[in-house]
């Protein structure tokens, strides 16, 4: 008899004991005995027995509350696509009782990391997504999650040691090394590229830009040491009249500077500068498939874009739990992004997302 025609009249019939304790045992509950419990077990295996987990799930009627915890950001940033990403598989998962709770805090600020996280804890969370901050302040959070049997999700930053559910992002070492090696295919003759970052007290966004940062680095000593990389802080918050002041100066000053860099998702701040003053000599490599930088793409001041696929990393992070946590199913512990070159010629073919 196929799997899903076995009745649970079926399995007590086979193993001798009452529709009730089959349900019990196959919905994990107490008040079992062993011998009835090995009975049931018995029977299933010798039917072939495969639960239907999604009704079952359904039928159990719990609610589930997923937290989100990600740096504040503006429009047009990576974290807002992991933002829709989320929205949308928790909305796929309306059925089940799964609702989602976001949570913000301003990078840099331990403080707000903190205070999220509390917060978070109050709410009695099922599972948590997060995009790390601190060390020291995630593995005082992770340590209270894992104590409450909490699992969770990393973003951005694999933190193996804190003992995640799972983990999304790219292998950030080699994305850097992949861009340099991209970026070196129009720029192997030239004497000098421009590494634009955005610093916080000497600290860039993140330890995901800084390995990207690392594995660039690696590829140019060992192929191009001639190349000096000069770089260039648009401090975060700056308004366009300033970030257009200190780029005037940087090319005025740098001549020779026909290729830049950076590893966030804002190179479209050089990519619009580039434009308004029409230095079609000059184009920026950046990440993420912003709508402003995809733009620049089209206009030809962003040379290639690295796209990440931070939908589907959001999108993903929800089913991993939803899978974990109600459906009590295996999950991959490890998930790399592709590292996917985005260029004039095929950024209108990029597709954000082949989920759903």
């Amino acid at each position: 008899m196929p799997s899903d025609k076995i009745r649970i009249k079926d399995i007590a019939l086979r193993a001798g004991v009452s529709v009730g304790t089959v349900d019990r045992v196959l919905h994990e509950r107490p008040n079992v005995s062993k011998s009835a419990r090995e009975k049931v077990e018995q029977a299933l295996a010798e039917m072939d027995y495969e639960p239907n987990v999604y009704a079952s799930a359904l039928a159990y009627n719990k609610d589930y509350t997923f937290y989100c915890i990600i740096p504040l950001h503006e429009s047009e940033a990576y974290w807002e696509e992991i933002e829709e990403g989320v929205a949308a598989a928790t909305a796929r998962r309306r059925d089940f009782h799964v609702r989602l709770k976001m949570l913000y805090y301003e990078r840099f600020n331990g403080p707000a990391f903190v205070k999220a996280t509390e917060e978070c804890l109050a709410g009695s969370p099922d599972g948590v997504i997060m995009v790390p901050a601190k060390l020291d302040l995630v593995r005082h959070f992770t340590d209270a999650l894992c104590e409450r049997n909490v699992p969770f999700i990393l973003l951005d930053s694999y933190l193996p040691d804190l003992k995640p559910l799972s983990f999304y992002g790219q292998d950030s070492f080699q994305s850097g090394y992949f861009a340099a090696r991209m970026l070196m295919l129009i720029g192997s003759g030239e004497s000098e590229i421009m590494l634009m970052k955005q610093l916080n007290k000497g600290h860039v966004g993140s330890k995901q830009q800084s390995n990207r940062e690392t594995g660039f680095r690696h590829y140019m000593k060992d192929h191009f040491p001639k190349i000096a990389i000069t770089e260039l802080n648009l401090p975060m918050g700056s308004s366009a009249e300033k970030i257009d002041a200190i780029l005037d100066d940087f090319f005025a000053t740098h001549p020779h500077v026909h290729h830049c860099i950076t590893f966030n998702s804002k190179a479209y701040l050089v990519g619009e500068y580039l434009l308004r003053t029409n230095r079609r000599n000059i184009q920026i490599m950046g990440y993420d498939m912003v709508p402003k930088n995809a733009e620049c793409v089209r206009q030809g001041s962003i040379s290639f874009l690295i796209a990440q696929h931070a939908y589907m990393q959001g999108y993903a992070c929800v089913e991993t739990l939803f899978e974990a946590i109600v459906l009590r199913k295996e999950v991959t512990p490890v998930n790399y992004m592709p590292i996917e070159l985005l260029t004039k010629e095929n950024i209108d073919f990029y597709r954000r997302t082949n989920i759903g």
